[in-house]
């Protein structure tokens, strides 16, 4: 069984043992995904100052205001924080995010003079903050008390805050570095309860000691909205919130969501938060004011909850059709260019929209298999900038790379942050051709030509006799997959049955494999018109009209030529 452990191979069928095996599952004990198995919040820098502080603004009714972000991570940990400080008693909450036009992202200078006009004695950021050094200097030196909490890479200088909580901040020892901007809010607020229970604070004011499990559901969806690697402490926090959606007791907010997108909250599974409820989200904070999806999460009823829903909804329609277009406008420039073969590939067009860049990036990174970034004009408010959003592949970490370039160029990079695998950044417009090439000289330094070689990993050839329901449940039943703890992938060849287009660019097919007929779907895949196939897929369950069939999810297609053995 190689590495395979002994009770895996005993408890699954073997293919399956053995892509657990791959994942770094070792025991059961590893595929436990109970709260008693997240991590300790004693190891957080920062964490004990932070609920200190939160802790008395709620005893003694200081005004607080959660400073939070315009993606869904930061929504969702905006909405935890105002709900569940408001929960344990503040009396005086309220929330503020920066119009991505207006301000940018983080707290700036000009957005924390905004946010004095509030008169709040403590601001708590989420999801941003580590890098906003001049903010945090405003509001601190106006007397307010800045709790930072941030996910985010830090730079060289971290900000005069009164107190910074960040796994990835220096001199963390919290084992996992991928936590989320809402599970650091999560984690940050289980603190604030303990310190408002040793206080005697939900006694003496006669409410009852909240229980955070009910907000894990906004923690499951910005987890994986946010796209952070599920290792096992946050697959913990995802699977458990995912048991309350499924078992009716998501919050109102994110049933109307799950409405519009039209899927079950019932069968909810993490790949549905982000295909299909985080992007509805998001569509706010990309084209319009993230607070209409915060005000979505923090409604108390559906009949509140549904309009909110349905304008984020009509939103994505919008945020779709604009994405389609500026990508197709992308793939011109980069054709045109010739810079498809090199390591990395900048693209800018003054047209387009700053709110969807980030997605574009992303579409030329799938195309290309290439570190991309897409490019906007900044807007009134700095119109010779350009902001761009970078999309990375594995083995380069992208906000490194642009790290490099700042050092070696200083004045070049205006600002940036962000993550191994996404980064923003901002530039002079007439710094693009300069910063492209060195760009791409810092992708070379940092890859190989095998890292640029779109190599797809499978799990092996499953045998038709494996094709069942009970294998595509049993594999949907041990998630959350996702970023880091990918699905299990599979590879083999077909007989084409059938194949129709459904949907305008998707393909349906009937497929077979030995005496095993079954179904699949290709997205964004024109037909073959071949009668055998090679296919990468992932076992899929089917639930439509409540019916549970087999369904193939095929990630990539090629007819087999007559002759070709595979």
């Amino acid at each position: 069984m190689g590495d395979i452990a002994p009770e895996l191979a005993a408890r699954f069928p073997r293919f399956f043992a053995e892509a657990l095996a791959a994942r770094g599952i070792d025991s059961s004990d590893t595929l436990d995904l109970s709260l008693s198995g997240l991590l300790s919040p004693r190891s957080l820098h920062g964490i004990d100052v932070a609920a200190e502080r939160l802790g008395r603004a709620v005893t003694a009714g200081e005004p607080v205001l959660v400073v939070g972000d315009f993606d869904a991570d930061g929504a969702t940990g905006t909405a935890l924080a105002v709900s569940v400080l408001r929960a344990f008693g503040a009396p005086r909450v309220d929330f503020l995010v920066p119009n991505r036009f207006a301000f940018g992202y983080g707290l700036s200078p000009e957005l924390a003079r905004v946010a004095l006009e509030r008169e709040p004695a403590v601001v708590m950021t989420v999801d941003n903050g580590i890098a906003s050094i001049e903010g945090v200097r405003v509001l601190q030196g106006a007397g307010v008390d800045v709790v930072v909490t941030d996910h985010h890479l830090p730079g060289a200088e971290l900000p005069p805050a009164h107190a910074i909580v960040n796994p990835n901040a220096p001199g963390c020892r919290f084992p996992s570095k991928a936590l989320a901007g809402v599970g650091v809010v999560y984690y940050v607020l289980s603190q604030v309860r303990a310190y408002l229970e040793t206080a005697g604070h939900f006694e003496a004011s006669g409410r009852p000691r909240p229980n955070l499990a009910p907000w894990l559901d906004l923690v499951a969806l910005g987890t994986v909205a946010d796209v952070v690697p599920l290792d096992r402490n946050n697959r913990i926090l995802v699977h458990q919130g995912l048991r309350r959606i499924r078992a009716g007791r998501a919050r109102p907010g994110i049933v109307a969501l799950a409405e519009a997108a039209r899927r079950s909250t019932r069968r909810m599974r993490a790949a549905d938060l982000g295909f299909a409820i985080g992007p509805r989200l998001n569509a706010a904070g990309r084209l319009d004011d993230m607070s209409a999806g915060i005000a979505c999460l923090l409604a108390e009823d559906l009949p509140t909850a549904r309009p909110l829903a349905a304008r984020l909804d009509a939103l994505n329609v919008e945020r779709r059709d604009i994405e389609q277009a500026m990508t197709a406008e992308a793939t011109v420039l980069i054709d045109e260019a010739g810079s498809g073969g090199e390591s990395a590939v900048c693209v800018y067009d003054p047209g387009w929209h700053q709110g969807v860049i980030g997605i574009v990036a992303g579409r030329v990174r799938e195309r290309l298999h290439r570190p991309a970034i897409a490019f906007a004009d900044a807007g009134e408010t700095a119109p010779d900038e350009l902001r761009g959003s970078a999309r990375s592949i594995p083995n380069l970490h992208v906000r490194d790379a642009i790290a490099d370039v700042a050092a070696r160029f200083p004045g070049l990079v205006v600002r940036f942050g962000g993550h191994a695998m996404a980064a923003g950044l901002t530039l002079k417009r007439v710094q693009l051709a300069r910063f492209s090439k060195a760009f791409r000289e810092a992708v070379d330094a940092r890859v190989s030509a095998r890292d640029l070689r779109n190599v797809r990993v499978s799990d092996g050839d499953l045998p038709g006799a494996e094709l069942t329901l009970e294998n595509a449940r049993l594999v949907a039943d041990h998630g959350p997959w996702g970023a880091g703890f990918e699905e299990p992938t599979f590879h083999g060849e077909f007989d084409v049955v059938n194949e129709r287009v459904v949907g305008e660019r998707h393909l349906k097919l009937v497929l077979k494999r030995g005496e095993r007929v079954a179904d699949a779907i290709a997205f964004d895949q024109e037909p073959l018109g071949a009668g055998r196939v090679r296919a990468l897929y992932r076992l899929g369950v089917n639930d439509y009209r409540d019916m549970e069939t087999l369904q193939l999810v095929v990630a990539d297609i090629e007819p087999v030529a007559a002759g070709d053995v595979g």
